[in-house]
């Protein structure tokens, strides 16, 4: 057996860390067992569905590292789930409703009022012939309920109908069938709810094991009840603890918190995104990962928290910071050449700054300190100018190379009898503009002597 997985999107929004964390467990768990990985769009909503959302969740995806075994779109199997609810009605398992979404939401409150569960009651079965051709004419159109085999002959009499499932990560699992309503698998207008194309497609495609969020749970025993019912095996299930923002509040494509699309405009590296994704929640400690391959080594389903864990921005911050500061040249080279970096001294340059820049765009900031000839010293006191044009005096003769630095302050300090930050704060605001920054061993060179002199004066 080939393991197959999908992620299942829907194009509705931009994908948030939430999802990326259901595509890396996915992802991860196939490539680790040698299998494939589907990206099915769930695009039956025409309403809501985007193409460019479709567009950019697989631009998300690639930026991460995933790339599908296979895409497919839910649009464009319709006549598979037409199938599918054909063969349902035929075995009366599919059954018309005429209630409004007024009067279900009436009859949930009576029961409420009785301290009853809001468990549909199957009203729609007694109904006549006369009576839906009454609605009929009214100009109700029906929407499809499934008939949960939670029943011996009565369906009007469930009993207690569990199943049961080894979820491979929450372990042992049960769902009394009895405790739910029949689900609504078709709309009035035709259109289909999740949850049959869903199952269709799993069946078709051959998915092996359906790795999602906990708040599918429930969900599982009446899918598993359809996938009998239409004669598909029944795959194996994994539910995942979700993640939440910093106050606890769920996340939302539609509102854009925390978007991979944001993430990426922000700067951040994409394995210090996909490494929190995957690692909170998880024991042991959250470390940057170098690549998909190193991080498939630290996902062991056993580890998942079976609470939700909260995504710290600030987290994904240390974690790029990690990433960047271990970066090559050549990963950055591109980077560095759009922000006006000289081909020939890029390199240096990018091992001069990095270690203070938490992000590669940072690169940025050290550009102009470096390499601008418009340069703009700080006020200094008189005392410290004094000591700046003695230093100008002592500038050691010949190319300056990385040994300069150490050389020249050795010769001022031996000169002025400054040592410590008397001796370094002014050189490094005469030379930079800013009291802090890359080791100047290194940034000297790059600026060369004769914008050195200048800034000395």
């Amino acid at each position: 057996m080939t393991v197959t997985v999908r992620f299942a999107p829907s194009p509705t929004g931009h994908l948030h860390i939430g999802n990326l964390r259901t595509a890396l467990f996915n992802w991860l768990f196939a490539r680790r067992e040698g299998g494939r990985f589907v990206l099915r769009f769930d695009d039956t909503d025409a309403e809501r569905s985007r193409r460019e959302y479709a567009d950019m969740i697989e631009t998300d995806l690639g930026w991460i590292g995933i790339t599908p075994d296979l895409t497919v779109r839910q649009s464009e199997r319709l006549a598979l789930y037409e199938a599918a609810a054909a063969k349902l009605r035929e075995r009366g398992l599919l059954y018309a409703c005429y209630e409004t979404a007024d009067e279900l939401d009436r009859k949930r409150k009576r029961l409420a009022a009785r301290n009853l569960p809001p468990v549909y009651g199957r009203d729609a079965l007694r109904l006549t012939e006369a009576e839906r051709e009454a609605y009929a004419a009214e100009g109700r159109r029906p929407h499809w309920r499934f008939l949960l085999p939670n029943f011996g002959d009565d369906p009007f009499s469930p009993t207690r109908t569990d199943i049961h499932w080894d979820d491979i990560i929450r372990g042992p699992q049960t769902v009394d069938l009895a405790s739910l309503s029949d689900p609504v698998l078709v709309r009035e207008d035709g259109s289909f709810l999740y949850t049959l194309p869903s199952i269709v497609d799993d069946g078709e495609l051959g998915v092996t094991h359906v790795i999602r969020g906990d708040d599918h749970v429930t969900n599982t025993g009446v899918q598993a009840a359809i996938f009998e019912a239409l004669g598909l095996a029944v795959p194996r299930f994994g539910h995942h603890n979700l993640l939440t923002a910093l106050g606890g509040e769920g996340l939302s494509k539609r509102t854009g918190a925390l978007s991979l699309r944001s993430l990426r405009k922000a700067g951040y590296e994409p394995m210090a995104v996909a490494s929190l994704a995957v690692l909170v929640g998880l024991s042991g400690s959250i470390e940057a990962m170098p690549d998909l391959a190193s991080l498939g080594t630290r996902l062991d389903f056993a580890d998942v928290s079976a609470s939700a864990s909260k995504f710290d921005p600030a987290e994904l911050d240390r974690l790029n910071a990690e990433i960047v500061h271990g970066l090559d040249y050549p990963t950055v080279a591109e980077r560095l050449a759009a922000m006006g970096v000289p081909q020939d001294r890029a390199k240096p340059f990018w091992d001069a700054v990095r270690g203070n820049c938490a992000k590669v765009a940072d690169a940025a900031q050290w550009v102009p300190v470096v390499f601008g000839d418009g340069f703009s010293a700080p006020n200094l006191s008189e005392d410290e100018q004094a000591l700046v044009r003695a230093a100008r005096d002592l500038l050691p003769a010949g190319a300056i190379d990385a040994g300069t630095w150490h050389a020249w302050t050795g010769a001022v300090k031996e000169a002025t009898g400054r040592k410590g930050k008397a001796l370094f704060m002014p050189l490094r605001l005469a030379i930079t503009g800013v009291d802090h920054g890359p080791e100047l061993a290194a940034l000297l060179p790059l600026i060369g002597r004769e914008r050195l002199l200048a800034r000395l004066g």
